[in-house]
């Protein structure tokens, strides 16, 4: 349903920095194929502890707001989602809409909901 914040999967492929919080580089695919890169601290992906020892690739999240959903024309169904809220998470090139696989989203918990509903205060 258009409007509602689910998780859309990346893959946490590897580590890039240490500072007062650990930060990853997560690759996003799109429902093109094409690959976004997205550079971020740790918690914006995943509840995980990561650093540079850790194994990459692992699977992380992302919140995002859901646009509007289609089937193409070979019957797949895809859906426009926004990276940037709740949460402000863009790709390196500054990209935040993607048209994504619906399969690569799912559903927040009820504890995620409580969350995003504070965090749209």
């Amino acid at each position: 349903m258009a409007g509602t914040i689910q998780k859309l999967a990346v893959q946490i492929v590897r580590f890039v920095e240490e500072d007062a919080t650990c930060w990853v580089e997560c690759q996003l695919v799109d429902a093109a194929g094409h690959h976004h890169k997205i550079i971020d601290k740790v918690p914006m992906f995943t509840g995980e502890h990561l650093d540079g020892v850790s194994k990459y690739p692992q699977e992380g999240q992302v919140y995002c707001k859901v646009l509007a959903r289609r089937t193409d024309e070979h019957g797949r169904d895809l859906v426009r989602v926004k990276t940037v809220r709740p949460t402000f998470v863009e790709s390196t090139a500054g990209i935040s809409e993607f048209l994504v696989r619906a399969g690569d989203l799912t559903e927040l918990t009820d504890e995620e909901l409580k969350w995003v509903a504070g965090a749209r205060r």
